[in-house]
């Protein structure tokens, strides 16, 4: 029996299923042999697989530059909770447009991941601000050992102190990126250089996370580490969680009226 006034119960609740947006150039994997042979329906695809595993992650779409336009319209953005991010050499060709709406998603909440080089796309140089395409670089096909810093950060559960990826592109610092919010990754690279290999910020309302690891003539994604590394993002950056008021269903109503 509800006395002078009603006590409505809330509960914290979230999105049910995380809606992924995954995009890919998709130029490599078509004009490479040696990339075709390790992804041959494209790192994008490779991406969406290993994340379909995944009863937390619902919706998966793909998007391409050769149709980015479309594939990261707004309404699709709007529906997208984390977006993840794969480029190299079609950053110039991203529609301006695009880089808006996405940025704008962003900092109105929306999760982004950025991974290899992507460091140097549009979207991720507009939310840094800094000239994020410049740091040291060897196509060299070495060894690099991950150091995991910070061991209780939500992308690195599952993760030993250190993983070995057998070859990637060397990177290394100087790294033009604005300092992060919170650095969980550093890489040691057989050449002898090091890097900030994993960091995340906050821009606006939403989460933002780096990770180098990915160059496209090795097979990286398919590496169960990176693997977890990105599907932890995914869950970490995906938008905070709503309060419902839980006896009318799940709604987005304040618990309280001013």
């Amino acid at each position: 029996m509800v006395g002078s006034f009603e006590m409505i119960v809330y509960s914290w609740c979230q999105t049910p299923m995380i809606n992924v947006t995954v995009y890919n150039e998709f130029i490599h994997e078509i004009s490479e042999e040696a990339c075709k042979v390790i992804y041959p329906d494209g790192i994008h695809t490779t991406i969406k697989n290993f994340l379909e595993k995944d009863s937390t992650i619902g919706k998966i779409r793909c998007a391409t530059l050769k149709d980015h336009k479309e594939t990261l319209s707004q309404e699709i953005l709007d529906d997208t909770d984390v977006l993840i991010w794969w480029g190299h050499m079609g950053h110039d060709d991203v529609d301006d447009a695009v880089v808006a709406r996405v940025t704008q998603r962003v900092l109105n909440g929306m999760g982004f991941v950025v991974l290899h080089s992507g460091h140097a796309s549009k979207p991720f140089k507009t939310l840094m601000g800094t000239n994020t395409h410049l740091l040291r670089w060897r196509d060299a096909g070495e060894k690099v050992r991950i150091w995991n810093i910070a061991k209780n950060h939500p992308i690195c559960q599952g993760l030993d102190e250190t993983f070995v990826v057998p070859k990637d592109e060397t990177y290394g610092e100087p790294f033009a990126i604005p300092e992060p919010d919170k650095l969980i990754f550093i890489s040691w690279f057989q050449g002898g250089e090091v890097f900030r290999s994993g960091a995340c910020w906050i821009r606006g309302e939403g989460k933002i996370f780096y990770f180098q690891s990915g160059h496209e003539t090795f097979p990286v994604y398919h590496q169960k580490e990176v693997q977890l590394v990105i599907t932890n993002a995914v869950k970490w950056a995906c938008p905070v969680q709503r309060i419902c008021p839980v006896d009318r269903g799940v709604g987005n109503d304040p618990p309280f009226e001013k």
